[in-house]
């Protein structure tokens, strides 16, 4: 069948497989999450998040237990409405990301089975200067959304309102909590991720025992992991008001920090979600306006520098980064095993 989506035809296939077998026909139907899709892009939020940025999808076409598959590229054949932008990886390659921009293509990637839209920190015209920062919250096993909540609102909120920037939060569809910050995009993708690992240091200063920068499990414990790679180039984070891979089809939805205080990530989903905006607008529909620079935090990258606390690891699929320590868990680090920059000694 043919949807009419502001104007262009977008097919839509195989309406009432079931995507979500716990709703199952009550909401859990592939024409559920189409419709969704339709909804949230024609009200406008979702296009203001993601409209010419370089998106990946994250796609189950045989739904929620079904096998993933992680698009990073467009599809050969798309309709002639989509397009798509030049992005490089870290290493040196490139390729054509899908770059949405009008409510069709949200629909017509929703059609292939897409549940999450996961951007990247820029837009289409400078893939290479990040305009946000991404702090993603991450719990480890036993921490419940409660836990992450505090470290958001007595910890991330009142750091970025002594720096003089703007966060704009929103559940990530789980137990943890994303806060994107709006920046001007000046500084490159080494900056942005030292200002995060800068910013991440500082909270775990203030609450040793809450918060962690550690990129090695075996270190965190029980804290919660500030993961500063988010910020690294070809890192992507799933959208505001992506549906996630979750058995009631939650999503990823910004709040208010008023809202953060009692809302329940629970509640939020694809069933609730369009008429949460309908009722009280989109908390992020500014976010673009609300740019701030990175001077603050950079003169904490210099501080740790000069501290002896240098860069940070990347994930394994990087390229070794001039500065980087030894990419090996401490637990199996032999010291005479690399030399002072970090390179394995042979």
């Amino acid at each position: 069948m043919m949807l009419d989506v502001d104007g262009v035809e977008v097919k839509l296939t195989n309406p009432d497989k079931i995507y979500f077998p716990e709703l199952g026909e009550n909401g859990g139907r592939k024409g559920d999450l189409v419709d969704y899709y339709r909804t949230i892009a024609l009200a406008g939020p979702l296009l203001t998040a993601i409209a010419g940025r370089p998106t990946f999808l994250q796609r189950f076409p045989d739904g929620v237990d079904g096998e993933q598959i992680y698009q990073k590229h467009l599809p050969k054949y798309h309709p002639d409405h989509v397009e798509s932008t030049r992005i490089v990886f870290p290493s040196k390659r490139s390729g054509q990301a899908f770059c949405p921009r009008l409510p069709a293509d949200v629909v017509w990637a929703a059609n292939l089975g897409t549940f999450t839209f996961h951007t990247w920190p820029t837009h289409s015209e400078d893939n290479d200067h990040p305009d946000q920062l991404r702090i993603d919250l991450d719990p480890p096993d036993g921490k419940s959304f409660d836990d992450v909540r505090r470290v958001a609102l007595d910890l991330v909120r009142p750091f970025l309102d002594e720096v003089g920037m703007t966060g704009f939060a929103k559940t990530s569809g789980s137990r943890g909590i994303h806060v994107f910050v709006p920046i001007r995009p000046e500084w490159d993708f080494i900056a942005t991720r030292r200002a995060v690992i800068a910013l991440g240091r500082e909270l775990e200063r203030r609450d040793p025992a809450a918060v962690t920068t550690s990129w090695w499990k075996e270190e965190r414990g029980d804290r919660i992991f500030i993961d500063y790679n988010q910020n690294a180039r070809d890192r992507s984070m799933a959208s505001p008001y992506s549906a996630r891979k979750s058995p009631r089809a939650r999503v990823s939805t910004p709040v208010t920090w008023d809202e953060l205080v009692d809302v329940d990530p629970e509640d939020l989903t694809i069933a609730t979600v369009p008429s949460l905006v309908d009722r009280r607008g989109d908390p992020w529909a500014d976010i673009d306006d609300q740019r701030s620079g990175l001077e603050k935090l950079l003169e904490m990258v210099e501080r740790d520098e000069a501290a002896g606390l240098g860069d940070m690891v990347y994930p394994p699929s990087y390229p070794k980064m001039p500065g980087e320590p030894p990419r090996v868990q401490p637990s199996k680090m032999v010291a005479e095993h690399w030399d002072e920059d970090g390179n394995r000694v042979e």
